[in-house]
């Protein structure tokens, strides 16, 4: 029989997303686990490590700069490191560059507000085991909720995640068409989520475990969670 997926769901103080993802994450199958920040270790036999959205540590210093620091994130490091998954959305990718386990950074949207909305986007890369369930070029809806999702990256590494594949996806029109009107924050080259080198990794703003059940707005997020459950 084959084993579950088993997910950490990190918990910082100011997160708001946990209970989301983990729902998502069991919906499909997936063995879950809340861990605290203050833990020095991921459970035994963790095969995915989850940042959610929220606020933590009440987006002081810069969003995620604190939680980037917190004791988990060297047992995240780690796990990464040794190929293990991991998945960070809103906050979470913002913990994850500041942690260094992606690059660039997320800024302040380019309106200057609040952006919360359900936004199109392409997928760029479908072969990797998060995005393996989604058509290549497939136009998907994620819910948005940020004021820092301008994502900025130096020119050499926005090439390098081009030239490699690693950009995931990509804010888009319906009809897949990306474009600075198809654009909700100002992220350089309409991105909206990447991979690291690895492909192990992965970070996006906008929120795929809000969209699995369709009496609540869509289920366009529910095969990343499928095809992460069947890695």
């Amino acid at each position: 029989m084959t084993k579950p997926l088993k997910a950490a769901v990190l918990l910082f103080p100011g997160s708001n997303r946990e209970g989301d993802v983990a729902r998502a994450l069991r919906r499909a199958g997936a063995e879950v686990e809340v861990v605290w920040h203050d833990s020095e270790r991921l459970p035994v036999g963790t095969d995915l490590a989850v940042l959610p959205g929220g606020f933590s540590y009440g987006d002081y210093l810069r969003c995620g700069a604190i939680a980037a620091r917190a004791r988990v994130m060297a047992a995240v490091s780690e796990h990464a490191a040794r190929g293990g998954l991991v998945l960070g959305v809103c906050n979470g990718f913002q913990i994850l560059c500041e942690a260094g386990l992606l690059p660039g950074a997320l800024m302040r949207n380019s309106g200057l507000k609040f952006v919360c909305r359900m936004q199109t986007l392409r997928v760029e890369n479908n072969q990797t085991r998060f995005t393996r369930g989604y058509e290549a070029g497939a136009v998907v809806t994620y819910a948005l909720a940020h004021g820092e999702g301008n994502y900025v990256a130096a020119p050499q590494e926005i090439e390098a995640l081009e030239r490699e594949g690693r950009v995931a996806f990509r804010y888009c029109d319906a009809e897949g068409r990306p474009s600075a009107a198809a654009n909700p924050n100002g992220s350089l080259n309409n991105i909206a989520g990447i991979y690291n080198s690895g492909f192990n990794v992965l970070g996006l703003m906008p929120h795929p475990e809000n969209l699995i059940d369709a009496l609540t707005g869509g289920v366009d997020g529910r095969p990343m969670f499928e095809a992460l459950a069947a890695a």
